[in-house]
């Protein structure tokens, strides 16, 4: 899997890469008179498999699953070879519903990953036989939900492993290859036995019902999907998923990788098809230019545009110190999506770039389950009516709230003064130096002290706890001694606390040696993982949201401007959305710098930034309003 190096260790790259544990005991032998006794399920219907006591049971047999690959035309010509792609699903389905005359719902992952990098936190892959048929389906998916009586399509996206075309990160071959199995799975496309084209299949096992999951790039491709609106699609689960690649090399302008997609789409492209693929690569790194400007490229990989079209149920799970796909891709889909009425969900973690398999497995379980059996079976288990929010407030302890941001919830314009956060007005002026050697810890663990690299704003001791839920913004009026500069801003919660070491290899978790098992097993594929725990560390500072902007970029983002030295400009920084309480007796701080070391790229200059704090202004997500500003007049 690669990694990054961000300054601070090491941080999973997305596209390359508890509670008591409750085994799932494998049923089996009561197959054939279950099966004798279970009305069918009329053809295309939405329940599937049967369903007792609001929950769909591990009837089926795994062992004697039908295990089989289609590959679907796509329509596409990537490789522009004169004749259409055809993307390889492998597929793995109870044989029993089939022989039954009952059609059954799909769970679906399309990922790039299945040859060069594996996913889960043991990197599976797949593996076949030497006939070529799937052996390995990676993940607990297949162990787990294949016995109650769903399928399991996982799809090579464009350009990876066994699929034919280019790889599009994100863009339309991206998003039309996971599109078209779905179209196929309700009779909309064509799939074949073969990858040259032989032998039509039609999925006469399928009902149409499809639901999307997948971490990091996979969840991304639900998230591109769903914005098409697609029929069929029921709901999606992306999990650490980017809903705007301009967000994800980039911030207000800001660069926040060196590299390019042309770099990405090299590192999961198939050998056979890397040949093939050049003018494909060369169109990728000519339409994400290094200087942040937004372009066509950009504009064809935002989701968020298109939310509206989004018919799905949607369950967003995000790490809220994901440093690799930044919190910024959760919050502007959730928020766009709210426009829309479909159901939603959120899980909001401590970790950084993590399935919540590996940091909340028994729960996370439970839910999926849940969460699958009501919008892809119809299944009136209630999940609908539960809180739409779990929070992860410290390692393993989380708390619920009905709606996200939480209940409560007002954007409130917060003073700023010359190191002070919560004043009577807006007034004074700072500045600073960038220093791009120094990153946002340094800056939190210095933030009561003058330094020359950062000013930072801090309230006294709060009287009583603070709670912040959702995105602030940061505008500021400030001039800059060179004609180019960038600006970063963090909110930091001073004071002690354990919280997952998101810093370290495993992002806020550590993996055991003991191993549980999630659904039933074959020599060839196993349901049991690796356990995991939580990883925790002792802070004084806790970041817990950030922003990021290139200052040239304060007209907007279409084109950056050259900077008139000490000129003063005016730049609104978002900052991430998370959802972070602060105890009473702590401090709140905003901290404002130039280069965040590691999280963005400097400049080329070393400009002295100063900040007009009259003509500036900081709005945080409160609950329950300003007055929770009040401190310790004691202390």
């Amino acid at each position: 899997m690669m990694m990054r190096c961000h300054g601070h260790g090491w941080v999973r790259s997305p596209f390359v890469k508890p509670h008591r544990i409750r085994p799932v005991a494998t049923i089996a032998i009561l197959l054939l008179a279950l099966v004798a006794v279970l009305p069918a399920t009329p053809a295309g219907a939405a329940a599937a498999g049967p369903v007792r006591n609001g929950a769909s049971q591990p009837v089926y047999s795994y062992a004697d699953a039908i295990r089989e690959t289609v590959w679907v035309d796509t329509g596409l010509d990537g490789n522009r070879d004169g004749r259409h792609d055809r993307v390889a699903a492998d597929i793995i389905r109870p044989s029993e519903p089939a022989k039954a005359g009952t059609r059954i719902p799909a769970i679906m992952d399309a990922s790039p990953y299945y040859a060069c990098c594996g996913r889960g936190n043991e990197s599976q892959v797949k593996t076949y036989d030497a006939q070529g048929h799937p052996v390995q389906f990676p993940l607990f998916y297949d162990n787990y939900f294949v016995p109650r009586g769903y399928a399991v399509v996982l799809v090579d996206l464009a350009g990876t492993n066994r699929s034919d075309g280019c790889v599009d990160v994100g863009g339309p071959s991206d998003v039309t290859s996971a599109k078209a199995v779905i179209d196929w799975l309700n009779g909309r496309a064509t799939g074949y036995s073969t990858r040259s084209g032989s032998g039509k299949v039609s999925p006469t096992w399928s009902n149409g019902s499809v639901g999307m999951i997948g971490k990091s790039w996979d969840g991304t491709v639900a998230n591109g999907v769903a914005a098409t609106g697609v029929a069929g699609l029921k709901t999606i689960v992306p999990i650490s998923a980017i809903s705007s690649w301009y967000d994800y090399y980039r911030s207000q302008g800001a660069p926040l990788y060196s590299g390019t997609p042309a770099d990405l789409a090299a590192e999961v492209e198939d050998p056979g098809d890397a040949a093939t693929c050049g003018a494909e690569q060369k169109a990728l790194a000519a339409g994400s230019p290094a200087d942040g400007d937004w372009s066509a490229l950009w504009q064809q990989r935002d989701y968020v545009l298109s939310a509206a079209k989004v018919k799905a149920s949607v369950f967003v799970v995000h790490g809220m110190q994901d440093l690799n796909v930044r919190d910024i891709n959760f919050g502007q889909w959730w928020n766009a999506l709210a426009g829309t009425r479909v159901d939603r969900k959120i899980w909001l973690s401590q970790t950084g770039h993590v399935d919540p398999f590996d940091y909340r497995r028994g729960p996370w379980v439970d839910t999926l389950h849940q969460w699958f059996d009501h919008y892809l079976m119809g299944v009136d288990n209630g999940i609908q009516k539960q809180p739409v929010a779990d929070i992860e407030r410290a390692p393993d302890h989380w708390t619920t709230e009905a709606s996200w941001p939480a209940p409560g919830t007002a954007r409130t314009a917060v003073h700023l003064s010359p190191g002070v956060l919560g004043g009577s007005s807006n007034s004074g002026k700072v500045s600073f130096t960038d220093d791009p050697s120094k990153d946002e810890n340094a800056w939190a663990a210095e933030a009561g002290q003058a330094t020359a690299e950062k000013t930072a704003f801090t309230t006294g001791p709060l009287s009583r706890d603070l709670h912040l839920s959702g995105s602030g913004s940061l505008t500021l009026t400030v001039s800059s001694s060179t004609s180019s500069a960038h600006l970063s801003a963090v909110l930091v919660d001073l004071g002690p606390a354990t919280v997952r070491d998101y810093l370290a290899d495993g992002e806020g978790i550590t993996t055991l040696t003991t191993r549980s098992c999630w659904g039933d097993s074959t020599a060839g594929d196993s349901a049991c993982f690796l356990d995991t725990a939580a990883d925790t560390m002792k802070v004084n500072a806790t970041v817990f949201s950030r922003g990021w902007a290139d200052l040239g970029h304060y007209a907007g983002l279409d084109h950056t401007v050259r900077l008139t030295p000490n000129r003063p400009y005016t730049m609104t920084l978002q900052l991430a959305p998370s959802d972070h309480v602060i105890p009473a007796g702590h401090r709140l701080a905003l901290i404002v710098a130039g280069t965040d070391d590691g999280l963005i790229n400097p400049p080329s200059t070393r400009p002295k930034l100063t900040v007009d704090l009259a003509r500036s202004s900081l709005t945080l997500p409160l609950v329950g309003g300003s007055g929770l500003f009040e401190v310790d007049r004691a202390s």
